[in-house]
């Protein structure tokens, strides 16, 4: 691959992010109102119904469990690579290539899968005001916005995802809250943690990886890295914050919305409307009104589009490291003169995106049902395989690397958290059809496209390994 001259690599900005904004970040990714509208109510029809708020509460002791020995690898090693750069300095550097190479998959997978959300619910929302426009339009211009903004420096997106995030919490509160203080349907007193419904019906697995989606994003703490103040600190701080926040916001709205039709009439209630996603805009209109309904369905909108610059930014991130590192070309190892953004690798990946939502749209192929359903459970696995592999590099980082570390941070919540992280992977992959609605071949070659990438990145690293010993050995390094 092409190499950056070391006149043309520059360095991302540092000490431009402080806690809360890599918080509103990392939180932007997940998309608590996206979450609640979308893909919750499709997880309590298909998986454990009532029992989702619990399995909010496991998934982030789950996403705890496993945060512990990622923070712990994260204050040894400070690459923006992230996954990339613990793999390479933990588990050698074609490991770190192929890991490398599923990450610019996996988050480019979201990317293209939330244009299509944005622009299948765009259409909705923005039709009830006159505004028909085809999906793709509102697609193309949410583009144009996402990479406007990730071209620029950091603390731009990051300001605007901060009050975006806001935005979209508050009008779930809201609704939450109106629910609460009307008395729902009468089952203020159920207990969220009651395994009879945690465990109703087989739909626990479903229910868990619902929910594990609604967590993407958090292990992006990492990624900011080289760009956050005091990062020993703050990455740590700003990965268990996250988590704590996403989780007690999910498991207290989820536990309002089965609160609002009632244990018993929630699954039913979910069936009977002609699309599950429209049963937080029922509840909403119900007990909060049709003007926060409505205000609701704009900012739906704009927390996908949140999400999707989160997505962005971490992508351009990924192409800037590998670039820099020499695993893809070199021209993308470089960042704007004085944005110090990785522009180059923000430009790539909304020329894509671009050329991506213009194919689904050419072969008319619709946005929600096929671009983001599609797409977006790649991302799911990938990022699974991912976490999972993390897990076990930081098991074997500290064997090579002894520290003071106690052994339940760097070898027993690790392996746990290796093992069930592995085991969701598993699961999605032998579920990736009946999920996403495909059939063989498709449903094989989807998928399939996570180990494909992992093998490229394998075999690009491992020709640098050849040709050039020097910069392999240095894959993953620290960059301070």
């Amino acid at each position: 691959m092409e190499q950056a001259t070391p006149l043309q690599v520059h360095s991302l900005k540092k000490n431009s992010i402080g806690l809360s904004l890599l918080v509103f970040m990392v939180i932007s990714a997940a998309a608590p109102l996206t979450g609640i509208a979308g893909a919750i109510p499709i997880a309590m029809l298909l998986g454990n119904g009532a029992g989702i708020p619990g399995t909010f509460v496991i998934m982030a002791i789950i996403m705890a469990i496993w945060a512990i020995g990622f923070v712990t690898l994260a204050r040894r090693v400070r690459n923006a690579g992230a996954f990339y750069a613990y793999s390479a300095r933990a588990l050698g550097g074609r490991a770190g290539g192929a890991v490398a190479l599923i990450a610019v998959l996996a988050y480019n997978a979201m990317m293209f899968g939330l244009l299509g959300l944005l622009g299948g619910v765009a259409t909705g929302v923005f039709g009830q005001f006159g505004l028909n426009l085809p999906w793709w339009t509102w697609s193309l211009i949410a583009t144009g916005l996402v990479g406007i903004l990730g071209y620029k420096e950091a603390e731009l997106s990051a300001k605007v995802l901060m009050l975006l995030v806001a935005l979209e919490v508050v009008i779930g509160l809201i609704v939450a809250f109106s629910i609460l203080a009307k008395g729902g349907a009468g089952d203020l007193t159920y207990n969220i943690l009651d395994p009879q419904l945690i465990f109703a019906g087989g739909g626990t697995v479903a229910a868990i990886l619902f929910t594990f989606g609604s967590f993407i994003g958090i292990e992006a703490t990492a990624i900011y890295t080289e760009e956050v103040r005091d990062a020993t600190v703050t990455v740590p701080k700003a990965t268990f914050g996250a988590i704590l926040l996403i989780g007690l916001f999910y498991a207290f709205t989820t536990w309002s919305m089965v609160v609002g039709t009632g244990v018993e009439a929630l699954v039913p209630t979910i069936a009977a409307l002609p699309d599950p996603t429209f049963f937080l805009f029922a509840l909403a209109e119900q007990y909060a009104g049709g003007t926060v309904a409505m205000i609701l369905g704009v900012l739906l909108v704009t927390s996908i589009f949140a999400s999707a610059q989160a997505m962005h930014n971490f992508i351009a991130r990924y192409f800037y490291v590998t670039g820099r590192e020499g695993l893809l070309p070199g021209f993308m190892g470089v960042t704007h003169d004085s944005h110090q953004s990785p522009h180059v690798g923000s430009v790539v990946q909304t020329l894509m995106a671009v050329i991506v939502v213009l194919v689904f749209a050419a072969l008319g192929l619709d946005p929600v049902l096929n671009l983001f359903t599609w797409i977006a459970q790649v991302s799911v696995f990938g990022v699974l395989t991912m976490l999972a592999i993390t897990s076990f590099a930081v098991v074997a980082y500290f064997r090579k690397h002894p520290g003071q570390e106690p052994a339940w941070k760097v070898v027993l919540a690790p392996v746990v958290s290796g093992l069930m992280m592995a085991g969701m992977a598993a699961y999605t992959l032998i579920g990736f059809g009946p999920a996403t609605a495909t059939t063989a071949p498709l449903s094989y070659i989807l998928p399939g496209l996570v180990p494909l990438f992992g093998l490229i990145g394998y075999l690009v690293a491992s020709k640098m390994a050849q040709t050039r010993p020097a910069d392999f050995a240095k894959l993953g390094a620290n960059r301070d």
